[in-house]
């Protein structure tokens, strides 16, 4: 059993231009109270076929974590667009935001995320070099995908022995369905 649990994750401004910051409203609860911060991050995927242009957007410390609810707004900054191969600009791509404890990641939740022109005459005749200030930006909030991954919460510390890493497994992988989301069709909810 998990010590925290997502229980909602609400993508505000959404569509925006490429070059608004994100946001994300998200809610939790601690079951049981944390020696460490919560890390959160948001990655954004800059290609499909080469991870080098993946760009950490921001990572926060979220603590002290005590048993009981919480909420706060997570902002980052957009991605550089000049760390993204020109012809990656356009179309979808993925970002990713994470939660981990002490180095090991426990929740993921995936959103595939679409850029295009907000104009119709450039979606119609693009530039032949991308013009980032009239791209548009819009999350597909309504269809994440949510991974979990069993982690120990609270280690034994043990100064003889080394832990051994173990490959990151997947306990539960689950499509979310807009049937299933809140009213506001922007968020998810995850326990």
């Amino acid at each position: 059993m998990s010590a925290v649990n997502i229980n909602d994750v609400t993508v505000l401004d959404n569509p925006a231009p490429f070059v608004n910051p994100f946001q994300f409203e998200i809610s939790y609860e601690c079951l049981t109270p944390l020696e460490d911060d919560l890390e959160w991050k948001l990655v954004y995927v800059g290609s499909a076929e080469d991870e080098t242009h993946d760009q950490v957007l921001e990572s926060v410390l979220v603590g002290p974590v005590n048993v009981g609810n919480y909420r706060f707004v997570f902002q980052a900054d957009p991605p550089d667009p000049s760390k993204i191969q020109e012809g990656d600009i356009i179309g979808v791509t993925v970002l990713l935001l994470t939660c981990s404890y002490q180095g090991q990641e426990f929740v993921r939740v995936g959103y595939y995320v679409n850029n295009d022109y907000d104009d119709e005459k450039l979606k119609e005749d693009p530039p032949a070099k991308i013009q980032i200030d009239k791209v548009q930006r819009n999350i597909l909030a309504d269809k994440p995908r949510v991974t979990k991954f069993p982690i120990n919460f609270h280690h034994e510390k043990n100064e003889n022995a080394e832990a051994e890493e173990q490959p990151l497994e997947p306990v539960a992988e689950i499509d979310v369905e807009e049937d299933e989301l809140p009213c506001n069709q922007s968020s998810v909810e995850c326990s």
